[in-house]
């Protein structure tokens, strides 16, 4: 028969190894989910406002794409369907692991013709996702979508 000393030490002990296993798995967990950047040119000389993309773990965060080039709703969405599929891969992921994006469109009125060239390109399951009109979106680029993905 036991008493209620050794089955207090007993727990104790037990409770302490826990926690001890405990704190190792989550500076085990710290020290593998490192910031990675990720830059699609030479690292600038001075510090940039923002980065690329910039992974933690498994998650991936892309900044807003542009379009740089004249051209219509269909030509810009293509373009930056297009630069973050190259982002994605470059970083180990593909437009299939992509959980959500938030479009910016200059005018509402695109999004429609924008549809027609966004739909099929995540695969059979879309990511979630935003569509906002913006007052403004840079270098006269129609449209505007950033991504969060996983590796």
């Amino acid at each position: 028969m036991t008493n209620g000393k050794t089955n207090r030490r007993s727990l104790l002990t037990g409770a302490a190894a826990i926690a001890a296993a405990s704190a190792v798995a989550a500076k085990a967990a710290d020290a593998a989910a490192q910031k990675k950047v990720y830059r699609t040119g030479p690292r600038p000389a001075t510090p940039p406002a923002y980065s690329t993309g910039i992974s933690l773990g498994n998650l991936l965060f892309l900044s807003g794409i542009i379009c740089r080039t004249p051209g219509d709703i269909k030509a810009h969405t293509d373009f930056v369907l297009g630069e973050m599929k190259k982002q994605l891969e470059a970083a180990g992921s593909s437009m299939e692991k992509v959980l959500r994006c938030t479009i910016f469109l200059a005018d509402m009125k695109d999004f429609a013709a924008m549809n027609e060239i966004y739909t099929g390109k995540f695969g059979d399951d879309p990511p979630t996702r935003s569509t906002i009109a913006a007052a403004w979106i840079p270098a006269s680029s129609l449209i505007e979508i950033d991504a969060i993905a996983y590796i």
